[in-house]
């Protein structure tokens, strides 16, 4: 078994990477107005893109906050795994596994090309990991315990 600090420990440091990982994702999607997410979802054929365009990055934002703190992680897990989903299948999943595929060289540095689903692959894989973990003793949810 585990002990409980190192448990702790490894859930503190998948809350911090992915907790930042989503609202930075997520910032930047707000910070520059839904309506271009929104565009870029129809564009590549998302289902409801207003709606998910709209709802999408605020689930990153404060989902990845939520992680972050470790605030009630079992369940805000399940709709950034939706979203990561709705990515792979709709947007990166056509660029195969590799996240960094180098295109070219110019005389400005690498060329790259669209990113395919690892990182999406990733983040579902470090959520998993923290609802069947926990959120740790340095988080929200124990505080709550």
């Amino acid at each position: 078994m585990i002990n409980e600090r190192r448990q702790s420990a490894a859930a503190l440091a998948l809350r911090l990477i992915i907790g930042l990982g989503f609202m930075a994702h997520g910032w930047a999607k707000i910070s520059r107005g839904t309506a271009g997410f929104e565009k870029l979802l129809a564009q590549e054929g998302v289902p409801f893109a207003h709606l998910n365009g709209m709802v999408g990055p605020y689930v990153e934002l404060l989902g990845g906050l939520a992680i972050l703190v470790g605030l009630y992680v079992v369940i805000v897990a399940i709709p950034l795994i939706v979203t990561m989903g709705v990515a792979m299948l709709f947007v990166q999943g056509r660029y195969g596994f590799s996240a960094v595929k180098t295109l070219g060289l110019t005389p400005e540095g690498p060329v790259f090309g669209p990113p395919g689903y690892e990182i999406n692959l990733l983040y579902i894989a470090g959520l998993v990991a923290l609802m069947l973990l926990g959120a740790g003793r340095w988080s929200v949810d124990a505080l709550r315990r």
